[in-house]
């Protein structure tokens, strides 16, 4: 349990890093480019510890499917990005397989 709360720690890491790097207008911005680099070596930092007892393969694809569909949620509904059916359907398989994983894989430790 405790390899899964790193894990959603270091994609709660990467989403804000993600977000502050849309904010820090090429590394132009002071403060969204620190929250940038701060946040992505948190989000390493954090990723460290599920791959002690999680494979790696499956560590990444939660971590990266998750930041996926997060982003995508914070570019709708904080910055008005525009998500049409085919982005939500591809999205919706994203979290589809992420789910699949943690509930059906014998890879990851329940």
């Amino acid at each position: 349990m405790r390899a899964h709360l790193f894990l959603i720690a270091a994609v709660a890491a990467e989403v804000i890093a993600t977000t502050a790097l849309a904010r820090s207008n090429g590394f132009t911005r002071l403060w969204p480019s620190v929250v940038c680099v701060v946040g992505y070596a948190l989000a390493f930092w954090l990723l460290a510890e599920p791959l002690k007892t999680i494979p790696t393969g499956v560590v990444y694809a939660i971590w990266s499917g998750l930041g996926v569909v997060l982003i995508a949620l914070v570019g709708w509904l904080w910055a008005g990005q525009v998500l049409d059916l085919p982005a939500i359907l591809g999205l919706a398989l994203i979290l589809a397989g992420v789910l699949v994983i943690n509930l059906f894989s014998h890879s990851v430790s329940h």
